[in-house]
């Protein structure tokens, strides 16, 4: 259950998408243009610090409440809530293992968006299996020499802080014992060598990061700790997975309502659309998609916000709102017919947006081995 204040905040994220990002989606995403005016208009609003409390930030709110505005933003335009997704996820990084120094240096610029942040995970031969990276940080002198490659980091341009998930330890058994993260910012020996070209997801760069003999110092070191870095990503992740539901959660709404809008004012053999069965079922099973993952969503959201464990949870909501997106944005384009493979009309760009939830911040199928493992390892569901 919200707050009223918090109640607030999704109030007037959902008035500024409907006022300055609907009626501007479709130009700027066809353009495939960064949106600059829109994300100064979500720093005004404190959308990058909706995570970081004082005496950092103003206006922390819980998990659900975060849930939700990213739903409103990807409602509007999904790639707007990935300009704030891996921000908020090294956010909440640095407030849970940041040194004091880390997290003053960082935290206040982080809240109002003057330092935007992302994660650099995934590597061009490694995809999923984060413990077979090959990006190290060797120890020398008074800080490391990073040599690696990574891709698929959104805002990689624009981020000025990046969380980078590296081996200061390649020997180490097991494996992710050896991993670290470092706070690392752009500098000689760090290049931004192409933007990856996307399906959907536009607006917002997507590109390959290379490191060669990039120079850290040891205070760029995530909690001053070595070997601590895998299990810190994991509990990131779980905010990232929850962050990913809930755009998919935003483009299955997008979907859903073009759709309910058009099947009442299209008319076919005298009668409104959504009258014929067909079309009614597809709305019926989209709204029953939809509200069910949105309660997955806010437990998942709510369970996180308690500090249990919450991977399973997360993974749930990603996997199952994810592919009620999918299915969402097809039946879109169904309903709308041959409009609906218009570039005139925006559920085409829903269904090039969805596939993305099912692919991103840990794939679907390593949501359910994720899933299946915490069934077996809690003994059962709770």
């Amino acid at each position: 259950m919200l707050t009223t204040e918090e109640q607030a905040v999704v109030d007037t994220v959902r008035d500024f998408v409907e006022r300055e990002v609907r009626p501007v989606a479709r130009d700027l995403e066809h353009a495939d243009a960064y949106p600059d005016e829109l994300i100064e208009q979500m720093k005004r609003l404190g959308v990058f610090g909706l995570a970081i409390p004082e005496p950092w930030g103003e206006a922390p709110v819980s998990m659900p409440c975060y849930a939700l505005v990213t739903a409103e933003l990807a409602r509007g335009w999904m790639s707007l809530a990935g300009a704030m997704g891996g921000h908020t996820v090294v956010s909440k990084l640095v407030l849970a293992f940041g040194t004091p120094e880390q997290k003053d240096h960082y935290l206040p610029r982080m809240a109002t968006g003057e330092i935007r942040a992302t994660m650099a995970l995934t590597e061009p031969g490694g995809g999923s299996d984060l413990q077979a990276m090959t990006t190290t940080a060797r120890p020398d002198g008074d800080g490391y020499v990073v040599n690696g490659a990574k891709t698929w980091i959104t805002n990689a341009r624009r981020s000025r802080l990046i969380a980078l998930m590296c081996k200061t330890d390649p020997s180490a058994r097991p494996r992710h014992k050896g991993i670290s993260i470092l706070l690392v910012e752009h500098g000689p020996g760090l290049t931004v060598s192409r933007d990856l070209p996307k399906l959907g997801y536009k607006g917002v760069e997507s590109c390959e990061l290379v490191f060669e003999d990039y120079r850290a110092p040891r205070t760029a070191l995530l909690g001053a700790e070595e070997g601590r870095g895998f299990a810190q990503m994991m509990k990131g992740l779980e905010v990232g997975r929850i962050q990913v539901a809930a755009r998919a959660l935003g483009v299955g709404r997008a979907a859903f309502d073009d759709a309910l809008r058009y099947a009442q004012e299209r008319e076919s053999f005298g009668k409104p659309i959504w009258k014929h069965q067909a079309v009614g079922n597809h709305l019926a099973d989209m709204a029953t998609d939809l509200t069910a993952a949105r309660q997955l969503i806010l437990h998942a959201a709510e369970r996180y916000e308690s500090g249990a464990r919450c991977d399973m949870e997360a993974g749930m909501a990603k996997l199952f709102a994810s592919e009620a997106a999918m299915r969402a944005a097809l039946n879109a384009v169904r309903i709308h017919g041959g409009y609906g493979y218009s570039t005139e009309f925006d559920v085409e760009r829903y269904f090039r947006d969805a596939p993305l939830m099912i692919v991103g911040e840990g794939t679907n199928e390593i949501q359910r081995n994720v899933i299946a493992a915490q069934l077996v390892k809690r003994g059962g569901l709770d």
